[in-house]
């Protein structure tokens, strides 16, 4: 779905999963110094929202989900994951109740399958799923915005900033009085910055959560059962995770940042070194420079030399090894 804010000066579109949104808007650091600084909004109205209704809908989801949502407070943001059989991460939502609906943003393109999955697991509950993404857009106020919010939005309130449910056919209007607008470049370089993963970037077929420190942000180790829930509870309580979220420093001298699937090696090894992990996010940082998150084996030493490609990179711990 192509939002009308592409037609904003300077606007590049973004590609990929990201298609439909701005990447930019003419000046990537700019951007992301507006968003540090609590100004201006992202465009995020390529994102799935679905909408769950009825009596039963909190209780419902709290046998689905990974997190704690039973007793979910109307107006407290969370977000939860949907599990394979065997623990890996299926699905990443992002979660408020408004006191009559839990609204949920979610990875573009990946709310027609969430969708069946909770359909298939209604069975004699008292709810209703909706796929709102035709109707709804998704905005992000950054930390410190005193943008105003439009009356009967639904606002998803965080520590990075609140995430506005708008209609989609005020998002033009919108832009109009919460601007400047920034890309999504910017959005994702503070997302990197912050450690934050993201489904389909940290994440692969087989990823558990232990791997990208959601344990605690996402998964709720106190709670009923779950689907997935005994990988959950094998890898926290006997063993560790096989790999590791990892913050790299990237050699700042490399003209082009190394994508998403970039083998890393170990520096001390050579060129001919072992595979140990690959890049998952990488963009480039208004202070701290090129950047990107990576997933690592677990073994591999917190003070290893890595190589990104032909990269070099020097890596900061997120999980711990």
């Amino acid at each position: 779905m192509k939002s009308p804010l592409l037609s904003l000066p300077g606007a590049v579109p973004a590609e990929g999963v990201d298609e439909g949104v701005a990447a930019h808007y003419g000046d990537l650091f700019r951007e992301q110094r507006a968003l540090a600084d609590g100004a201006g909004f992202v465009d995020l109205s390529h994102r799935g929202v679905v909408a769950v209704t009825g009596e039963d809908r909190l209780s419902w989801l709290h046998l689905l989900l990974t997190q704690h949502v039973s007793e979910l407070p109307a107006g407290e943001a969370t977000e939860a994951l949907i599990l394979s059989a065997h623990g890996h991460i299926e699905h990443a939502l992002y979660l408020v109740d408004d006191g009559t609906t839990v609204w949920a943003h979610v990875e573009p393109g990946t709310q027609e399958a969430l969708i069946a999955y909770l359909e298939s697991m209604k069975f004699f509950y008292r709810v209703e799923v909706a796929d709102r993404t035709d109707d709804l857009a998704v905005v992000h106020l950054p930390a410190g915005s005193i943008a105003e919010v439009p009356d009967g939005a639904v606002v998803r309130e965080t520590a990075y900033g609140r995430d506005l449910f708008l209609p989609r056919a005020d998002l033009e209007s919108f832009a109009r009085k919460a601007g400047p607008a920034a890309g999504l470049l910017a959005y994702e370089a503070l997302r990197v910055e912050h450690h934050r993963p993201r489904l389909g970037f940290e994440t692969d077929h087989r990823t558990i959560p232990h791997e990208l420190g959601w344990i605690g942000t996402a998964v709720h180790l106190q709670k009923g059962c779950y689907r997935g829930q005994e990988t959950v509870a094998r890898v926290q309580n006997l063993g560790k995770p096989p790999r590791r979220l990892v913050f790299l420093h990237l050699d700042g001298s490399d003209v082009h940042l190394p994508p998403h699937g970039t083998e890393i090696r170990v520096a001390d090894e050579g060129e001919d070194g072992r595979k140990v992990g690959f890049v998952t996010t990488s963009v480039r940082h208004f202070e701290l420079g090129p950047v990107a998150l990576a997933l690592v084996k677990r073994n591999i030493p917190a003070d290893a030399r890595l190589i990104a490609g032909e990269t070099a990179a020097a890596q900061e711990v997120i999980v711990e090894p």
